[in-house]
């Protein structure tokens, strides 16, 4: 309890870092993945293809990647990029099969009506099919913020602290307390950001809200 008490703002500090670290490769993962998934299921080989690459993608380990990517951004190892860069890659690969899968269950008849009133690409996409797919992205982007709050920890391995801080030092220090506050301290953040999305669902899809209350009270 006295080591929690003297080290509070150490805590609160790497915390805030963590969370820093964690926004933009999920803001940008998404922002990157989705339209690609969407152009990328138009074709069939590239739809397939989608899958392959995301695999491949996920499956590089993360602690060469954080080696290897100084040389390529020509950045130093210290470099926060360089940890932004690689959960981007990650968030990208998760998101790419939960996009292509949120848009292939959108009912084709839905498409051939917007395309018979005369929507453009443009408009179909952003009225009729991101609304129809916004509750499985948002089940695949929640999916990517607790993977990537987690992966963010890796990088205390290179020298950029977050709350994997904690983890290292504790093992260090055989401090088992400072490893359990490191893991407690992630999990929280990614309840923090699940909750955030969950309501920014509700938010920009008050629809799926209602359907959800109607089917439960239903039951």
């Amino acid at each position: 309890m006295n080591w929690l008490i003297l080290n509070c703002a150490q805590i609160l500090h790497y915390a805030l870092q963590h969370m820093l670290l964690s926004v933009f490769p999920i803001l940008l993962g998404t922002l990157v993945a989705v339209p690609l998934a969407r152009l990328a299921n138009g074709f069939r080989l590239t739809r397939s293809s989608i899958y392959v690459a995301s695999s491949v993608l996920y499956a590089i380990p993360s602690l060469p990647l954080l080696i290897f990517l100084p040389a390529l951004l020509r950045t130093k190892i210290l470099n926060p990029v360089n940890i932004e860069v690689a959960l981007t890659i990650y968030a990208i690969a998760i998101m790419l099969t939960s996009a292509s899968h949120a848009f292939l269950s959108i009912d084709p008849s839905v498409i051939h009506a917007a395309d018979a009133m005369g929507f453009g690409a443009w408009k179909k996409f952003f009225q009729v099919e991101l609304p129809l797919a916004g509750s499985q992205l948002l089940a695949g982007i929640r999916v990517v913020s607790v993977s990537t709050i987690s992966l963010v920890t890796v990088g205390s391995l290179i020298g950029v602290n977050s709350l994997g801080f904690f983890f290292l030092e504790g093992y260090q220090r055989d401090f088992p307390l400072e490893i359990w506050v490191g893991i407690a301290a992630t999990a929280l953040i990614a309840l923090l950001f699940d909750q955030i999305l969950a309501i920014c669902g509700r938010v920009l899809m008050p629809w799926n809200h209602r359907r959800v209350t109607r089917e439960r009270s239903a039951a």
